[in-house]
């Protein structure tokens, strides 16, 4: 009998993988785009925030000091009165997102609509948008000082006889930081809302025109609805930005004072880190609260915005 025979010289085995489809290369392929962004991403994102999440739980002090001390940080914070009046004033000052984007609506509609003047004035409100934040905090702390501009104008009108410590004052402070954030981010809002009526044909408008629709009617009974999306990108990012990015118009304004009547959560991470002593363990952990915060407000300013939607349909 002859020796079963092998395959032939030259020939190759047979494979046992099948061939992939259109679809399925299609999909690898995307994923190979997308793996270097989603490496960096948690490079610079996901690592800090599993690592500051880690160093919450110690008494980190930024060099030799990390011994584990469990949620002592949280409770410490979550007792104290200190947190929950920066949690009030970061609320506070979240008035500046309704003014925003109702000025932000209103100036959107007249430049999309060319009114006279509309290229000079859409240069104009971006303006601020290139200052840095600290110029901006700067020249509002001038302009609302004891001596400053405003006060000199109110008492020559007669309005305020006794200067007015406009930053000495809880009230008065938050409500010129407020004025700050609005005057500041108004050409962003205004322009993030002309992209939104780019995509909306002009004979819409000029439909609620002939029909008799006036300026505000125009606005929120018909670039309103149409702007849903707009609307809720721009809200959201504006409530993130009032939680993360106060930081150089606090310091630059009023260093947080009068005591913590004007200190913010993100002012208070700086705080902690290098003014009061290093306590790093207990900056971690207030950022942790404030990432937890920032995730619960977008959570339901989501689920606000599809209720209404799904109310309207």
């Amino acid at each position: 009998m002859h020796p079963r025979r092998g395959p032939r010289h030259g020939t190759a085995p047979c494979s046992l993988r099948t061939p992939l489809t259109r679809r399925q290369l299609r999909q690898r392929q995307a994923i190979l785009s997308v793996l270097p962004v989603i490496v960096v991403l948690l490079a610079i994102r996901a690592y800090p925030i599993v690592t500051a999440a880690a160093k919450s739980l110690t008494n980190w002090n930024g060099l030799f000091t990390s011994d584990f001390v469990g949620l002592a940080n949280y409770v410490r914070l979550l007792k104290g009165a200190v947190f929950w009046k920066l949690v009030r004033n970061n609320f506070v000052l979240l008035l500046n997102v309704p003014i925003q984007v109702f000025l932000g609506l209103v100036v959107a509609v007249l430049l999309h609509e060319r009114v006279w003047g509309w290229r000079f004035f859409r240069s104009l409100y971006y303006i601020p948008q290139i200052i840095s934040a600290v110029i901006i905090g700067y020249l509002f702390r001038t302009l609302f000082s004891m001596d400053g501009p405003v006060n000199i104008v109110a008492a020559r009108l007669g309005l305020m006889p006794v200067p007015l410590e406009w930053l000495g004052d809880t009230a008065t402070a938050l409500g010129v930081i407020v004025f700050c954030l609005v005057w500041s981010s108004l050409g962003w809002m205004a322009i993030v809302f002309m992209g939104g009526l780019s995509a909306i044909p002009d004979s819409v408008f000029e439909a609620a025109r002939i029909d008799g629709a006036g300026f505000w009617r125009r606005t929120f009974q018909v670039a309103v609805p149409m702007l849903a999306r707009v609307l809720e990108y721009a809200v959201m990012l504006s409530i993130v930005w009032t939680f993360t990015g106060l930081f150089p118009f606090i310091f630059s304004l009023t260093r947080g004072g009068p005591g913590y009547e004007t200190t913010t959560l993100d002012y208070m991470i700086y705080i902690k880190s290098f003014v009061s002593g290093v306590n790093l363990g207990e900056a971690c952990a207030i950022a942790v609260l404030l990432l937890v915060i920032i995730l619960a407000l977008t959570v339901v300013e989501m689920k606000a915005t599809n209720a209404v939607e799904d109310w309207s349909e």
